[in-house]
């Protein structure tokens, strides 16, 4: 099980709207600086830092960060459960902008989802946005109430406290 890291960031959440039908936004406002949080999410070491943030152990964080490039995350819950998402980058714009396709492994025949990650100067921190597509209403509707809202807002805060560590 993963410690939880000394909290440094101040207690901010993540914002999720609907934008459509199909689409999720979430939107979050980081204390670090913009290049230590895109130095966080794209760099695997520190991935296993925070991506399972208190709610299992990263075991497997790899990223080929090139058009092209797969990435994988695996963690295994407190009660033993391997959990792993997978996709592929189509778009690179570095300390900017992500866009890599994402699939839950434990539904392999989904479709999944294209996640479009922005990186913005905000203050002296950073804004994120994530713009989550899905092909479907009701493969969003799912996402929604799968409970990923509850482990995404834990992740986030733990990503702002590995990228305010790198400082």
């Amino acid at each position: 099980m993963t410690t939880l890291p000394e909290r440094r960031a101040p207690e901010t959440r993540a914002e999720v709207t609907l934008p459509s039908t199909t689409d999720i936004l979430i939107t979050r406002d980081f204390a670090a600086p913009l290049a230590l949080v895109y130095r966080a999410w794209t760099t695997p070491d520190l991935v296993r830092r925070w991506w399972s943030a208190d709610m299992g152990q990263t075991t497997h964080a790899e990223i080929d960060l090139q058009v092209g490039g797969r990435w994988r995350y695996v963690m295994v819950t407190a009660g033993g459960q391997e959990v792993g998402f997978h996709g592929v980058y189509r778009e690179i714009v570095p300390e900017t902008r992500l866009v890599a396709t994402e699939i839950y492994e434990g539904m392999p025949d989904s479709e999944g989802a294209l996640n479009t990650v922005t990186f913005a100067p905000h203050g002296n921190g950073t804004r994120l946005t994530i713009l989550v597509q899905h092909a479907a209403q009701a493969d969003r509707d799912a996402h929604l109430h799968s409970g990923m809202e509850t482990g995404m807002q834990k992740t986030l805060a733990w990503l702002d406290d590995v990228a305010l560590s790198l400082a």
